[in-house]
């Protein structure tokens, strides 16, 4: 009897034998289907915001090389300060109103999102109508100061375009906070259509000048809001009580005014030293810095396109209240962001030559050996990014504040006596030092938030791979 149970043990021990590593097998596939399961749709979702932003950047850096192609040198410079004075008025709307919008629609509001987006656009006009007039003063002076070579007629231009480019930024937006880009990619596409075909229409009427760049810009983005916007009135239900633009205002407002500061900094580094250069050196030269920097202008686009998706998530990694978690956060966005720059710099360092002289047509080769200290400012914009991006996340824009407001002073006080003396040059090295700077106190600032911050936890909650699935 004995002998009967120990070979029926036995047998029922080499029967389970083996299947203890099919079942094994089985549950470790079973991991590896779940996890391409949940990669899948975030490889999807991220490809369609890349294509969104693709589209954007392709059109407006067609649209810059075009008119360096175009356009008389003066020309071009007087479009590169008007240009960068938009970028100062789109900086900041994106502090008060973009920024928090990729924080707020997730948490506060993510169950009222039809309520929120419709107070916004009631903010978006109470914001844009001082930077409309600032700009037709800005015109009304150059034109009494006699500037000439189109400045006063881009910044007119510019007046006109920037409520309804901004407007078209905003509307984009919504599109990211619940992970559906797909109908973005849609106003893009017609943003660009509209834009570049305004501007081949005015090149062959022969009525180009920088003033109608920009009214071409403001059409697009008339064209490609009103799309956007019709496809959310009809898809975004009405769901709780609306809050009130008074309520939207001060919760942005407490997160914005730090960024706001941070936007001003920020913009100093890269944007400063077009009306700069054009005070010391004329506008010709502005043209050819606004010429070197067509080229970091994908990159920054790209970052704006990954950063659609990465806020909200980096915010739902926050939720954890897990330092580890939000470390590994910083760390992966900067690798992504610092491989993808060197790959495309890389490219564009090797055949710099050909590049300058297919896209300028033999135009401001003279300053195409400063490429590699536009490559190294750019390098280190993508760091920047990370560990800027979990800070944002953290609602402690106040740390990227005092990040970029040390790397601004340092490159004011270097850059302007340095663009005096050597022009272009000066300028773009100043750019560099700056962006440098500025990654290395942001991480600093980004190791003592976590350091110090008494409500995170050391440990993981949960992985951070769930925590950005849907």
């Amino acid at each position: 009897m004995k002998s009967s149970e120990s070979t029926n043990s036995l047998a029922e021990l080499n029967a389970a034998s083996p299947a203890e590593p099919d079942a094994t097998g089985a549950e470790a596939a079973s991991a590896k289907v779940t996890l391409l399961q949940r990669a899948i749709p975030w490889i999807m979702k991220g490809t369609i915001a890349v294509m969104d932003q693709g589209l954007i950047a392709g059109s407006n850096f067609a649209i810059g090389i075009l008119l360096a192609r175009w356009l008389a040198p003066q020309q071009y410079g007087a479009y590169a300060v008007a240009f960068a004075v938009f970028l100062l008025f789109g900086m900041l709307y994106q502090s008060l109103l973009m920024e928090p919008v990729g924080v707020f629609g997730v948490s506060a509001y993510g169950d009222r999102l039809r309520g929120y987006l419709q107070s916004l656009v009631r903010l978006h006009l109470v914001i844009a109508l001082p930077m409309v007039l600032a700009l037709c003063l800005a015109a009304g002076i150059s034109l009494w100061l006699g500037q000439g070579d189109g400045l006063p007629g881009a910044l007119l231009g510019l007046a006109l375009s920037t409520p309804f480019v901004l407007l078209f930024w905003l509307v984009r937006r919504a599109f990211y906070l619940h992970h559906s880009p797909a109908p973005a990619v849609l106003g893009a596409a017609l943003y660009c259509a509209l834009g570049l075909g305004g501007l081949y229409l005015a090149y062959r009427l022969h009525v180009l000048s920088p003033a109608a760049a920009f009214l071409c810009i403001g059409v697009g983005a008339i064209g490609a809001g009103a799309f956007l916007s019709n496809h959310l009135r009809l898809h975004l239900q009405k769901t709780g009580i609306p809050p009130s633009v008074r309520e939207v205002w001060k919760r942005h407002w407490q997160y914005g005014k730090w960024a706001l500061g941070s936007a001003a900094m920020m913009w100093v580094p890269a944007n400063i030293f077009y009306p700069l250069v054009s005070s010391f050196k004329g506008l010709a030269q502005a043209g050819e810095l606004k010429a070197l920097m067509n080229f970091a202008t994908p990159m920054l686009q790209f970052y704006g396109a990954i950063a659609l998706l990465l806020l909200p998530h980096a915010t739902r990694v926050h939720a954890q209240q897990s330092k580890a978690a939000l470390r590994k956060a910083a760390v992966r966005i900067t690798v992504l962001c610092v491989l993808s720059s060197a790959a495309y710099w890389a490219f564009l360092l090797v055949f710099q030559g050909k590049i300058f002289h297919v896209l300028y047509s033999g135009r401001y080769t003279e300053v195409q050996y400063l490429m590699p200290v536009v490559a190294l400012a750019s390098l280190s914009w993508s760091a920047f990014f990370g560990p800027a991006t979990v800070l944002r996340a953290m609602e402690a824009p106040d740390q990227i504040f005092g990040a970029v407001a040390l790397a601004s002073c340092i490159s004011a006080l270097v850059g302007i006596p340095a663009t005096k003396v050597f022009g272009v040059q000066g300028a773009v090295w100043a750019m560099a030092i700056s962006e440098t700077l500025a990654f290395l106190a942001v991480t600093v600032l980004l190791a003592r938030k976590l350091r110090n911050d008494p409500n995170l936890t050391a440990a993981m909650v949960m992985p951070v791979a769930e925590s950005g699935a849907d």
